[in-house]
């Protein structure tokens, strides 16, 4: 253990991925060094309108720039590593990770113009970046993507032990398990507090492994007639493989489509991480060379993104991929919560234009990457923490693993649920929640970071929900008069030509109201325009029971 100065407290502080699912990240500060675990977004809610991505507010972290020595990337996925290139716009911090998971970064980084800036370090399992107190270890485990790790960052106060995103998986695809090993070694030191992802905590029993769908892949292509179009998450390496290798067995050639799958692939293949041939594996743009019988297709859209490659395909938008009557759709994923409505589109698409689709409820061509309630328990045996904070998870995911904690004999005074923000100080023999600092949510829309905030999403909800009416009205400034009849325009409210005599009544009042003011000599725009916006307010939730957006717009000539 590092040297441990009396009057120092470790703190350990939430800055997101609690109470939510993606946004993960957290802070480790002790004296003066500071540490962050993995960086991601989440995605928006359906009412977030036009709001692409979410990210961490890492006000802190800025407060405290002069402190910051790293961020320690667990794994590749974007819930965990998608705000690098917002954050490191605000503040330039060096990002320290495996290989694979370098290399995703290095794709983003070169996108938004920062990789020459940016200080990135691998770091292999077994490995540590060591600061003057704090030591950051890595340490293999089994995820639904290559190269994941959980962290030991070793203080001057005990072992912190992160699983980061993890399953039990004894038989994973790359032969690389978790290491129980290094783990036990730590456990024997003593591990002052353990973070456990808490995601599939409902689910009792294992999780299956990743080598258990092989069987159904197996027998699904060597049935198959036509092209074989299968949708994954693009960072589901692993998957990917298990694809490819079913398709080298029935002589099939791959090819990857959707931005997201393409470059993954292509980043993979470089490091090693996926095997393909040369020789069996297609550019997209030749896929009509192919015999069909003789053809795979890798692609994005497995939630139905509108966007994505699935859904283009379905609805006959892709540019490249057009619908075959013996083409085999394979939904390969679970939907996130959420977007069950958009695969069940996709899905019924396909099946209303003759296609066979196969997807979880028909065959186990899914698992998970996260560990359930058995494996949860097993890591909580072998750690056997002096404190245990359960993280990655919706609120009710974070009680249910405290719960799971204490039947597995962890004392309930020592296991802490925390909220974002929310700051945990230890001592060696203590775990104290004292404080919050400044955090929350900043959204993304477009290339605009944070100029989109509750009062705008506020403002798009009553547009999206009761629609606009906008009232022109010109007045001539010597003669106090009205120069023609007010224009009405809407959008989302009523149409306009079967509603006319509305219209006409919303010009009559906003006529009367003007006529009004200006014979009082009151004719300030301002008390015009709130006077019209009260009155039409009043009469239309009166006819239609409808609030639109009312925006008059005065105008003096």
């Amino acid at each position: 253990m590092l040297k441990l100065e009396e009057t120092q407290k470790l703190k350990v502080i939430p800055l997101g991925g609690l109470g939510e699912i993606g946004k993960n990240m957290t802070a480790i500060e002790y004296d003066d060094e500071l540490i962050v675990i993995d960086c991601g977004i989440a995605f928006p809610d359906e009412d977030m309108y036009g709001v692409d991505l979410i990210i961490p507010d890492i006000s802190y972290l800025i407060e405290n720039e002069s402190k910051l020595k790293g961020i320690f990337i667990t794994h590749g996925h974007e819930d965990h590593i998608g705000a690098i290139p917002f954050i490191l716009k605000q503040v330039n911090i060096p990002i320290y990770g495996t290989r694979l998971t370098i290399g995703l970064i290095e794709n983003k980084l070169k996108e938004h113009g920062l990789l020459t800036t940016t200080s990135l370090n691998i770091i292999k399992p077994r490995e540590s970046a060591k600061f003057n107190h704090l030591e950051v270890e890595f340490i293999r485990n089994t995820h639904s993507i290559a190269d994941s790790c959980s962290l030991a960052i070793h203080t001057p106060v005990g072992i912190i032990f992160h699983t980061g995103d993890f399953k039990v998986d004894l038989t994973p695809i790359d032969n690389e398990p978790m290491d129980f090993e290094r783990i036990s070694e730590l456990a024997k030191e003593g591990i002052l507090l353990l973070m456990s992802d808490s995601t599939n905590v409902e689910r009792k029993g294992y999780t299956m492994s990743e080598r258990a769908i092989s069987e159904t892949f197996t027998k699904l292509f060597e049935h198959a007639t036509g092209r074989i179009i299968v949708a994954t998450f693009a960072s589901n390496i692993h998957r990917m493989q298990q694809i490819i290798d079913a398709s080298k067995r029935y002589n099939r050639k791959v090819a990857f489509s959707g931005r997201s799958m393409e470059n993954i692939s292509k980043v993979a293949t470089e490091l090693g991480y996926l095997h393909i041939d040369d020789d069996q594996l297609v550019n997209i743009h030749n896929i009509n060379s192919v015999a069909d019988d003789e053809l795979t297709l890798i692609v994005t859209g497995s939630q139905g993104e509108p966007m994505g490659a699935l859904a283009r395909i379905a609805f006959s938008n892709h540019r490249h991929i057009k619908l075959k009557p013996n083409d085999l759709f394979i939904i390969s994923a679970s939907p996130i919560p959420g977007n069950d409505k958009l695969i069940g589109r996709v899905i019924n698409e396909l099946y209303r234009k003759g296609c066979n689709v196969i997807y979880k409820d028909l065959e186990a061509v899914h698992v998970s990457g996260h560990a359930c309630q058995e494996e949860l328990k097993l890591i909580l045996r072998l750690t056997h923490p002096k404190f245990f904070m359960p993280v990655h998870g919706e609120y009710r995911h974070l009680v249910h693993h405290k719960n799971l904690a204490e039947k597995v004999g962890i004392p309930k005074d020592n296991i802490v649920v925390l909220s974002t923000g929310q700051v945990l100080e230890l001592t060696p023999h203590s775990a104290e929640v004292n404080g919050r600092v400044r955090t929350g949510a900043i959204f993304v829309d477009g290339i605009g970071v944070g100029d989109v905030g509750n009062v705008v999403l506020r403002d798009r909800r009553m547009l999206a929900e009761g629609g606009m009416l906008i009232v022109v009205a010109t007045i001539d400034k010597e003669s106090k008069t009205l120069v023609s009849e007010p224009y009405i325009v809407t959008r989302g409210f009523v149409y306009v030509k079967e509603s006319e005599d509305l219209m006409n009544e919303v010009k009559q009042i906003t006529q009367t109201e003007i006529e009004m003011l200006l014979e009082n000599e009151t004719n300030e725009i301002l008390v015009m325009k709130n006077r019209i916006k009260k009155a039409l307010e009043r009469y239309l939730y009166e006819k239609t029971k409808r609030r639109p957006s009312i925006f008059p717009i005065i105008m003096e000539v």
